[in-house]
């Protein structure tokens, strides 16, 4: 029987925002969005990764088990890691025997109900506790300029994921001149709240620190001369979406 394999970017063994706790962090290769605030185009192309069986990454995971707690797990990030469904399968299977708390951090991208995919996510759902769902921008036509694609199968996984219960987190990458208007905000704290499975929305002020790996491998950075929303914006988009309510 052959190892499963992933495109793997890199690792992160104590990562501290990517879920609840302490985390083991994954990082994938391979992502069909491009986001113009991305920090890590180095992650598009997912032969630009390492091929690494399931059961090392999740041997060297377990070293860090201790550090876990009760809170802590293996955090799946990217990249985009529903690219790459077998290899997730395979490894939070394998994750959920060790007692392992297991999360998705996606941009919910490559959703769709159509076969295979549809029955691959709910094989995948049945060892994942949990998922971080990014909604890069509420409006369909500005996800469009903003990603290179569209939110409607987006907002429909997020709309999958109420009806099964499955626990989320809300990712919102706050960008000046793109996303924070506070008729978009509103929006998304609208459709936000016909969810009945958010447990913490977080809001992502955009920065420039990976502006540099794009002019490294020649790409036009797109939000050049945009600079980090102020504070006063953060805290805007903050009250807007009611994030405290889910810290209580």
């Amino acid at each position: 029987m052959s190892e499963v394999k992933g495109y793997i970017h890199s690792t992160e063994s104590f990562g501290s925002v990517d879920g609840p706790g302490v985390r083991f962090i994954i990082f994938v290769s391979g992502c069909p969005m491009r986001c113009q605030f991305c920090h890590n185009p180095d992650t598009w192309k997912m032969q630009d990764g390492e091929l690494k069986t399931t059961d090392e990454l999740l041997k060297t995971a377990l070293r860090y088990k201790s550090y876990w707690k009760d809170k802590g797990g293996i955090t799946v990030s990217g990249g985009e890691p529903l690219m790459q469904m077998d290899f997730l399968i395979d490894l939070f299977k394998k994750a959920k025997e060790q007692g392992v708390h297991t999360n998705i951090d996606t941009s919910g991208a490559v959703f769709t109900k159509e076969e295979p995919f549809f029955g691959k996510m709910q094989e995948l759902l049945k060892y994942t506790d949990m998922l971080m769902l990014d909604i890069k921008h509420i409006d369909d036509e500005q996800h469009k300029i903003l990603t290179g694609q569209s939110n409607k199968n987006i907002l429909e996984f997020a709309r999958y994921l109420s009806d099964i219960k499955k626990p989320i987190w809300i990712r919102h990458v706050l960008v000046p001149e793109r996303s924070d208007k506070d008729e978009y905000l509103e929006r998304l704290h609208d459709f936000i709240e016909t969810l009945d499975n958010v447990e913490r929305v977080e809001v992502l002020p955009y920065h420039t620190l990976g502006a540099y790996k794009w002019k490294e491998l020649g790409y036009d950075y797109k939000l050049e001369g945009i600079d980090p929303p102020t504070q006063e914006r953060i805290e805007n988009a903050n009250r807007i979406l009611e994030t405290a309510k889910y810290l209580k």
